[in-house]
């Protein structure tokens, strides 16, 4: 049975908001399995609102899991305790209202902030880390509470200095010592930390809660240099079943365009129709890249 595969909505939306509905009926005419949301919106939502894009998804046949990096005010590392309590008790509310929707996965920066980026020269970190764990071990009861995977995404240096390495993140991990707590990891920024992605992605065979996939470009998959071929097999040999879900970013503009730093249009100013068709093309791909591991 291959993967679950899906893709983030803002593959074709410019801002963090958006109609959720529209994208889910997008994805299921297009034919994946997942659709992933920004975690951050439905916070603001009403219980009814929420309710309505869970029940849309499961018409459709689409699952949706959620993302999010959390806001400078939510740093769960942060060294002032009010900001790291606010952190903890925003997170518990983010798991509270993907658990509502029926949602089984919320990953992202959800250890610290996104952006951080450390501007001082930094020999150790253990003091971030420390308290990142903490916020994190505080949070994971409220994860399994509602039967959510907390994923942390493990990112390349310029975005966040906590967790750039898979070692770094299954060390956490094992440091947080819930089973709700995995890894969310993601081609993307491995292509740029690690030293082989396929040797990285066995190494964290049970760790892994959650996958994203896009070019080193922010293509969609296939339509780049990335050893796709290595992904899977890293992916097969690691015994991990889960969710592959894509997270290409090819358009300039909105809150999206500039928080992903997307500073030339990769699309060739493609229209909504180009759109669809490059997901198609990327759904394909990775379906027939998955069935053809050994």
């Amino acid at each position: 049975m291959l993967n679950p595969v899906g893709i983030y909505y803002a593959f074709w939306e410019r801002e963090w908001e958006a109609n959720y509905i529209h994208y889910v009926k997008k994805a299921a005419k297009i034919g994946f399995d997942v659709l992933e949301l920004a975690a951050g919106s439905i916070v603001d939502m009403t219980k009814a609102q929420r309710l309505d894009i869970a029940n849309a998804a499961k018409d459709e046949g689409i699952e949706l899991t959620y993302c999010i990096g959390l806001p400078r005010e939510y740093d769960m590392a942060n060294a002032d305790d009010s900001v790291r309590e606010n952190a903890v008790e925003y997170v518990k509310k983010l798991l509270g209202c993907v658990g509502e929707m029926g949602g089984k996965v919320l990953g992202g920066i959800l250890y610290g902030c996104w952006p951080a980026v450390m501007n001082q020269p930094l020999t150790d970190k253990s003091a971030w880390w420390d308290r990142s764990v903490n916020s994190v071990r505080k949070a994971a009861q409220s994860a399994a509470d509602e039967g959510v995977l907390y994923c942390l995404e493990v990112v390349n240096r310029f975005e966040q200095f906590l967790i750039n390495t898979a070692a770094e993140g299954r060390r956490f991990v094992d440091e947080v010592g819930s089973d709700q707590v995995k890894l969310l990891l993601d081609a993307f920024h491995m292509n740029i930390e690690e030293d082989f992605i396929g040797d990285a992605i066995r190494q964290s065979a049970g760790y892994i809660g959650h996958f994203h996939i896009g070019e080193a470009n922010r293509k969609v998959p296939g339509r780049g240099h990335m050893p796709w071929d290595d992904v899977v097999q890293g992916l097969k040999d690691a015994g991990y079943t889960g969710r592959i879900v894509m997270e290409p970013f090819i358009k300039m503009g909105g809150a999206v365009g500039r928080d992903i730093k997307v500073w030339h249009d990769l699309s060739d100013n493609g229209d909504e129709a180009y759109m669809d068709n490059e997901a198609s093309f990327a759904l394909n791909f990775m379906r027939r890249k998955l069935s053809e591991r050994k």
